[in-house]
C-alpha cells in the first residue's frame, strides 16, 4: 500500500515553508515538494529590511533558516515536479517525475514569476540587456547605466540594489508617484545614483546584438524620445519589475481561479476543493510580500490540521507515535571531530549534511582537476576537492599541475581554468565538467552531478532517458551561471544529466565571473545562458526536455 501523507505542500517559498513549520509543529506527516531550489521570489532578493523582528538579512539566508526550521519539526523535502493530479477523492493523488504521491490534504504554494511588460523588443533582447532578476544579472552591468521599469516595492528595492553595480540607475515609472511605502520611495529619490522619471513608459528596445537605445514616452505630454547610453559604454540594461504572474497553470481545471490565473480562496486559504488550500503570491491580494506569504502559509496549515484530524476521526484512523529525531539531537549524537579543512567553502555543519549523501554513492567517482598555479581560483578549487573527497569512501581526487600531463588535459578538454571533471574508476571522462569553484547555489549542482554519476541518481522519466540515449552526434553544452543565481543549478543539473547518460555529450558549468572573454564573445548579459556547440545561445530556466529540443534542432 502506498504511503499516505497527512499533508503535501507544493512549493518551497515563504508560504510553503511557513506552512511546513506550522504543520510540522502540529505533528502532521508533512512533505514539501519543490521542482527548483526552493526559496521562491525571496531567494532572488538580496537585502530584506522589512521582515518583522529581523532588522536586516538576505533573502537566501532567511529562506534557508525557514527550511532548517521546518526540518527541525520533522518536515520532509522532495525535489520533484508535479505533472498531474487527482484532487477529487478523500486521498489526493499527485503524479510527479519521482512517481505517485498520496496525501489527505494539499497546500498549493507555487508562488508567482516576474511578468514581462510586452514592449517591442523585450523578448528579442532578453538575456542581452533585458532582465528580471537583479540578484542574478546585476553584476553583468558593472559601471554601465541601467533602467528599472516599475513603481512598486520590487522596482524601488531593486533600483537601490542595482546601484552596487551600475554607475547610474534610471527608474521608469508610468505612475505619477511610487506605489510602495513612502519611506522606500523617498529613499530611492534621495539616492544620488538614481534618477526617477515618472509618467514615463517604454515603447521599444532597439539594438543589434546588444541593447543600444530605448524609445520612451511621457504619458502626460505624449512626447516621445530616445534614451542612449553614454558613448563610452555602448550598451545598457533594462530591468523589468512590473508585478508577477501566478504559477498555477498545472492546477487549471482542478481548482477555481480568477481571470488572471490567481487561485481563489476564503479567509482560511480554502479553495473550492475539499482538503485543498492555496497560500502566498498565487492568491488575489493587495500586498505580495514575504510577511503576507508567511501569514497565508500559517493560516493554511492551521486549518489543514483541523481538516486532517476530522478526516482521520471520521475514518477511524489512529496515528502511530513515531519519535522524530530533531537536528539538535542528531548533533548531540554525532561524535565527528570538528577539524579545520583546507577550503573555507566546507564548514563542519555542511560536511555533516553532505556525508549521508556521499555514503549513497555506489560507484567510484574521481574528481580530476588540472591546476594552474597562476590562477587563484584554480588553487581554491583544488583545496575544495581535497576536502570534499574525504566525505565519501567512493570519492577520489586526481590533481595534476597544468602541463604535467597534456594527454589528460586533452582528454577532459581542459581549455579553461579553474577546471574539474568527473571520471569513473577506469579514468574515463564522464562529459561533466565545472569551470569555477562550485560555491553558492552551484554547490547543489556539483553534489547532484556526483550523485547522478556515481549512483543511485535522481529518478528520470523513461521517455526522456530514451530521447537522451538517441543523441547520435557530438554535442557540447555550456551553461553560463553566476553563483548568486537561483535558477542556474537546475539548468546545470539537467544539462549534465544528458552528458552522464550519453557519451556523445559534454556539459560544462561556467562561472561567468571568471570568464570575461566568454561573456563578451557570446554577448551574455543574463544567466542561466545555454550555449549549444559554441553557436546557438538560449537564456532562462530550462527543463531537461527543453534542452534536448535545443540539442536536436
Amino acid at each position: 500500500m502506498d504511503k499516505i501523507y497527512d499533508l503535501i505542500i507544493i512549493g518551497g517559498g515563504a508560504a510553503g515553508l511557513s506552512a511546513g513549520i506550522y504543520a510540522g509543529r502540529a505533528k502532521l506527516d508533512t512533505l514539501i515538494v519543490e521542482k527548483g531550489n526552493g526559496g521562491g521570489q525571496a531567494a532572488t532578493t538580496l537585502d530584506i529590511v522589512n521582515y518583522p523582528g529581523v532588522r536586516k538579512t538576505t533573502g537566501p539566508k532567511l529562506m534557508e533558516e525557514m527550511k532548517l526550521q521546518a526540518e527541525d519539526f520533522g518536515v520532509e523535502f522532495l525535489k520533484t515536479e508535479v505533472l498531474d493530479m487527482d484532487l477529487t477523492k478523500d486521498v489526493k493523488d499527485l503524479k510527479t517525475d519521482n512517481g505517485l504521491l498520496r496525501t489527505r490534504a494539499i497546500i498549493i504554494a507555487t508562488g508567482a514569476s516576474p511578468r514581462a511588460l510586452g514592449f517591442k523588443g523585450e523578448q528579442e533582447f532578453k538575456g542581452r540587456g533585458v532582465g528580471y532578476c537583479s540578484t542574478c544579472d546585476g553584476e553583468f552591468f558593472k559601471d554601465l547605466e541601467v533602467l528599472v521599469v516599475g513603481a512598486g516595492y520590487a522596482a524601488a528595492e531593486e533600483a537601490i540594489y542595482l546601484t552596487r553595480f551600475a554607475k547610474k540607475v534610471i527608474v521608469i515609472a508610468r505612475e505619477p508617484e511610487f506605489t510602495c511605502a513612502k519611506s522606500i520611495g523617498d529613499k530611492v529619490k534621495a539616492n544620488p545614483k538614481i534618477e526617477v522619471r515618472f509618467n514615463t513608459e517604454v515603447i521599444e528596445a532597439k539594438g543589434d546584438e546588444l541593447l543600444r537605445s530605448v524609445r520612451l514616452i511621457n504619458n502626460i505630454t505624449k512626447e516621445e524620445y530616445d534614451y542612449y547610453p553614454p558613448k563610452e559604454d555602448g550598451t545598457f540594461g533594462i530591468f523589468v519589475f512590473v508585478g508577477y504572474e501566478p504559477k498555477t497553470k498545472s492546477f487549471k481545471n482542478h481548482v477555481n481561479m480568477d481571470e488572471y490565473g490567481y487561485i481563489i480562496t476564503d479567509e482560511n486559504m480554502k479553495t473550492d476543493v475539499k482538503g485543498v488550500y492555496a497560500a502566498g503570491d498565487l492568491r488575489p491580494k493587495s500586498l505580495r510580500q514575504i510577511v503576507t506569504a508567511v501569514a497565508d502559509g500559517a493560516i493554511a496549515a492551521t486549518d489543514a490540521e483541523k481538516y486532517i484530524t476530522e478526516e482521520k476521526e471520521r475514518l477511524g484512523i489512529k496515528d502511530i507515535e513515531v519519535k522524530k529525531v530533531l537536528k539538535e539531537e542528531v548533533k548531540k549524537e554525532s561524535k565527528i571531530e570538528n577539524k579545520a579543512g583546507r577550503s573555507s567553502l566546507l564548514n563542519e555543519a555542511l560536511k555533516n549534511q553532505l556525508r549521508p549523501i556521499f555514503e549513497k554513492i555506489e560507484r567510484k567517482v574521481i574528481l580530476a582537476s588540472v591546476v594552474d598555479a597562476n590562477n587563484a581560483k584554480s588553487i581554491e578549487l583544488k583545496e575544495f576537492i581535497l576536502d570534499l573527497v574525504e566525505l565519501g569512501e567512493n570519492l577520489e581526487a586526481k590533481i595534476l599541475n597544468k602541463g604535467e600531463d597534456l594527454a589528460f588535459e586533452k582528454q577532459i578538454n581542459a581549455d579553461k581554468f579553474p577546471v574539474v571533471a568527473l571520471l569513473n574508476d577506469k579514468n574515463e571522462y564522464s562529459g561533466v565538467k565545472f569551470h569555477g569553484v562550485p560555491g553558492g547555489h552551484e554547490l547543489n549542482s556539483f553534489v547532484l552531478a556526483i550523485y547522478n554519476y556515481g549512483g543511485p541518481g535522481q529518478a528520470i522519466d523513461q521517455n526522456i532517458l530514451k530521447d537522451i540515449k538517441a543523441i547520435d552526434k557530438k554535442v557540447n553544452i555550456k551553461v553560463g551561471v553566476s553563483l548568486s543565481c537561483t535558477y542556474c543549478p537546475d539548468v546545470v543539473v539537467a544539462a549534465q544529466r544528458i552528458a552522464i547518460e550519453n557519451p556523445n555529450v559534454e556539459t560544462e558549468m561556467i562561472d561567468l565571473s571568471n570568464f570575461e572573454d566568454i561573456k563578451n564573445k557570446y554577448k551574455l548579459m543574463s544567466v542561466p545562458a545555454i550555449i549549444i556547440n559554441d553557436k546557438d545561445v538560449y537564456f532562462g530556466a530550462k527543463k531537461i526536455n527543453e534542452i534536448l529540443d535545443m540539442v536536436n534542432r
